[in-house]
């Protein structure tokens, strides 16, 4: 079966320790959802930096990235069944899903 990433994006921080552990307990209650499908949890992302061929630059503003996790389903139909529950897009991110491409190394 293939494997999709899930790298979310743009999130804003929940506005009270309240709100992040309400926040925490929905986002275990929608991984445990997913059973099987969830192969890697991934995490979350504190700092960022993109670089190129001529620089680094740290904190890279637009797009933010706040983490991963990957699931093993059937399509991508599925895989956007799934994310469209996840507590990610109720503090204002959003999730790119991107297949995963088996190659040998």
């Amino acid at each position: 079966m293939p494997k999709f990433v899930f790298i979310y994006r743009n999130a804003n921080p929940p506005a009270s320790p309240e709100a992040a552990q309400q926040h925490m307990a929905d986002w275990r209650e929608w991984s445990q959802s997913l059973g099987k499908a969830l192969i890697n949890p991934g995490m979350p992302f504190a700092q960022t930096v993109a670089v190129t061929k001529e620089d680094a630059t740290e904190d890279i503003g637009a797009n933010r990235l706040n983490g991963f996790s990957v699931v093993e389903v059937s399509d991508c139909h599925e895989a956007r069944a799934f994310a469209e529950r996840c507590p990610h897009l109720n503090i204002g991110g959003d999730i790119v899903i991107a297949e995963g491409v088996e190659m040998e190394m």
